[in-house]
């Protein structure tokens, strides 16, 4: 699977749903290479077969590859409802795609809104009901869990237009808006949280106070941490005199990358671990994804999520 010949065909992020099955089609043609299959594109999922269960959906074939028997549970039996939550905010547009869009140089929304799309997809195939929200300074845009491929288009559409229009400086609240989407959500929901949790805010148990809202009624949450590892974490830049711009304030700093280095990287660190810990405290699924290591963290995450939900 060629992603960026895809890409490029598709005429960037114009066609994100055909992007989104390639995504999902490689995934699971990975999946099959190995002993542990968590669903495929025709039926929901397997199950480990239980003795005394009818043995009529039995996969003999996977039998045969891991001497274990599982059963097939297919679409009618496992549907559920599902809720994408995507961060617009002026930060996610990080970093800035020069000339053709890449598959392996995604900015941050980039990578969220074709994740989300990857989601999306799979969901259709097991005819579970999607909604999305997409916040940036204001509450962009908001539809409830429907199944229909009016909807489905809509939404691929609200993606892929996240992508491609042109931010203008925005700051973001992001509690200020879960808390939104969390009275909109009524039927118990497994919700997926797409953003990098840059804020301007210095409150971050307003923050946790939203995410723990989220969880009412039963829903499952989980936080995908949107990030570029090479340049956020690692803070891997020459040691040549830098501007860096705050592209949601417009405030920069002149330096050495080097003169910062140690110090930023232990001060990130420590937030990125405060982030596990509180949502741990939460329960809440807390998820590392770097913009550079591909999709697979993602879908693994919401084929083991969507087990332990039904």
């Amino acid at each position: 699977m060629d992603l960026q010949k895809e890409l490029n065909k598709a005429g960037g992020f114009k066609n994100i749903e055909l992007l989104a099955k390639q995504v999902v089609e490689g995934f699971i043609a990975g999946m099959h290479k190995s002993p542990f299959h968590g669903f495929s594109a025709e039926f929901a999922e397997h199950k480990i077969y239980n003795q005394g269960e009818s043995t009529k959906h039995i996969d003999w074939k996977l039998y045969a590859k891991t001497d274990r028997l599982y059963t097939k549970r297919y679409d009618e039996e496992t549907n559920l409802r599902c809720h994408i939550i995507l961060d617009n905010s002026t930060s996610m547009h990080y970093p800035e795609i020069q000339g053709t869009a890449s598959i392996n140089n995604l900015n941050k929304i980039a990578f969220s809104a074709l994740a989300g799309a990857s989601l999306m997809h799979i969901l259709k195939k097991q005819r579970d009901a999607v909604g999305l929200s997409i916040y940036s300074d204001k509450y962009d845009f908001y539809s409830p869990e429907k199944g229909s491929e009016r909807h489905h288009q809509m939404l691929m559409h609200k993606l892929s237009e996240a992508v491609t229009s042109k931010p203008e400086t925005k700051t973001t609240e992001t509690y200020q808006y879960l808390h939104q989407i969390a009275e909109k959500i009524h039927r118990r929901s497994l919700i997926f949280v797409f953003t990098d949790m840059f804020q301007t805010s210095e409150d971050d148990e307003k923050l946790f106070e939203a995410l723990r809202h989220l969880k009412h009624n039963k829903h499952e949450v989980v936080l995908f941490h949107v990030f570029d590892k090479e340049k956020e974490l690692i803070f891997d830049f020459d040691n040549r005199p830098k501007r860096f711009i705050d592209i949601e304030t417009g405030d920069y700093i002149n330096l050495y990358a080097d003169n910062i280095k140690n110090n930023y990287k232990k001060a990130v660190n420590e937030y990125f671990n405060n982030l596990k810990l509180r949502c741990g405290q939460y329960r809440i699924k807390y998820v590392e994804a770097d913009v550079k290591a591909g999709f697979n963290s993602v879908l693994t995450t919401y084929m083991i999520e969507r087990q332990k939900f039904i």
